[in-house]
């Protein structure tokens, strides 16, 4: 089950992030597989940030190690639970002394941005197979976005080709990220 559920993130990440741009800086982590994924089984909040905090210190010792996807194959199905997830780990990072080091982007597979549609095409630049934490070290964050031409236009970039693309597309490339076993 591990495998076959870091197998669909790879494929998301390669077949949606990489290959529609939707993170610029990716490409580079993939082909120097500097990216952790790690499966998670927790179904409890309070698990679930123990681990995204271990996740953390991991990346703290091991600087080859770029990136980290916690990954939920069990729990947080529901996206509002998850966002509580979202706001818990949040908090947790700033407490641990984590904030400025570290930062959090989040997925989910039903992920609607606030204010949305559920049906907006817009919302797939944040849908994944799995609820899923990002762990992204700030420092390199802020490097790569001093490289980027016009960091600030990626979010919009972003949106305005999953609209273009629509949302029929994204259901089924997303579906297909999980479609082998």
């Amino acid at each position: 089950m591990s495998q076959h559920v870091i197998n669909s993130m790879q494929n998301w990440v390669s077949k949606v992030i990489v290959k529609y741009n939707f993170c610029p800086f990716a490409k580079k982590e993939v082909e120097q597989q500097s990216i952790h994924y790690q499966v998670s089984s927790a179904v409890s909040h309070e698990d679930a940030v123990m681990e995204m905090l271990q996740e953390c210190f991991e990346l703290n010792t091991l600087p080859e190690r770029e990136t980290t996807l916690l990954i939920f194959s069990e729990g947080f199905t529901l996206f509002d639970d998850f966002l509580d997830l979202v706001d818990l780990a949040n908090a947790m990072l700033c407490a641990q002394g984590f904030e400025g080091k570290y930062q959090i982007a989040n997925f989910h597979p039903d992920y609607v941005f606030a204010d949305s549609d559920e049906a907006d095409p817009a919302n797939y630049t944040n849908r994944a197979p799995y609820p899923t934490l990002h762990l992204i070290r700030e420092d390199s964050m802020a490097m790569a976005l001093e490289q980027y031409d016009d960091p600030e236009s990626i979010p919009d970039n972003n949106i305005r080709l999953a609209r273009r693309k629509g949302e029929a597309f994204w259901q089924q490339l997303l579906s297909q990220c999980t479609a082998h076993k």
